[in-house]
């Protein structure tokens, strides 16, 4: 039996990069899925490839998108949508620009955690955040984007103990992969905007990235949490890394910081 058989999954952001991937791996592994997004071309593109497979194009951060996707009654909800983040230093930057993580990436989080904590979604529901590891080294041409993926880590944390204190039965959980990844629309954009910042070539530049990690492998995590999610005393924040999952603490350990 495939681990995820019977399961019903949307996966917000599924039609590109690591979102494509978490799709992928969850449809490999019999979840009846429901993938949205904003852009109607690749969502086509998920729907000719995978055809059990149902589409919504709709924004994230939109309360109305928001109430469909939990009228499927799905029994995990993952994240992985977010805005590009800017790609040049803070001088350069007006609030706007700045800011346009915290208006997609956090707004879409706590919109999602605030439905679940409100409107009787049923128990054992489970919702994953796709975060970044810029929430633990800061990202300075990238605006508030580490603010933001900070936030999300923090969000997982807040709405567990909000459903823990109103015996809601949900959980929450943030995944951060650690490096910059091939293959992602962020990572075709901010790798090359880095390394040229840096003063590096793009090879130099992913050489750095001690325990990167691959699209695939955050996908397969995904589906490892959906299939047995982590108990409550093993905490609800996560750093996706080459040689697996680890938390904050065994992360800097391990790194030395």
């Amino acid at each position: 039996m495939k681990k995820l058989e019977g399961k019903k999954a949307v996966v917000i952001g599924g039609s590109r990069g690591t979102g494509l991937a978490i799709t992928k791996a969850l449809v490999e592994e019999g979840a009846d899925l429901l993938v949205v997004a904003r852009n109607a071309t690749s969502l086509a593109e998920v729907a000719n490839g995978l055809p059990s497979v149902q589409t919504l194009s709709a924004d994230a951060t939109d309360e109305a998108t928001i109430i469909t996707i939990f009228q499927h009654e799905p029994d995990v909800v993952v994240l992985a949508a977010g805005a590009m983040p800017p790609h040049k230093p803070l001088h350069l930057l007006d609030w706007n620009t700045f800011s346009t993580n915290w208006n997609t990436d956090v707004k879409a989080a706590f919109g999602i955690a605030h439905h679940a904590l409100t409107a009787s979604v049923k128990p054992g529901t489970l919702i994953i955040f796709i975060a970044s590891g810029a929430a633990l080294f800061g990202s300075p041409i990238s605006g508030g984007y580490a603010g933001s993926k900070r936030t999300q880590l923090f969000l997982a944390n807040y709405a567990q103990e909000a459903s823990n204190r109103l015996k809601l039965g949900l959980r929450f959980l943030a995944l951060a992969p650690l490096r910059l990844m091939d293959g992602t629309g962020v990572g075709e954009v901010v790798i090359p905007a880095y390394a040229a910042y840096s003063g590096i070539s793009e090879a130099d530049f992913k050489a750095r990235m001690s325990l990167a990690q691959s699209k695939e492998e955050v996908a397969e995590q995904v589906v490892s949490m959906a299939s047995r999610p982590p108990q409550l005393d093993e905490g609800n924040a996560w750093f996706i890394t080459q040689k697996g999952l680890l938390t904050e603490s065994k992360l800097r350990e391990q790194m030395g910081i």
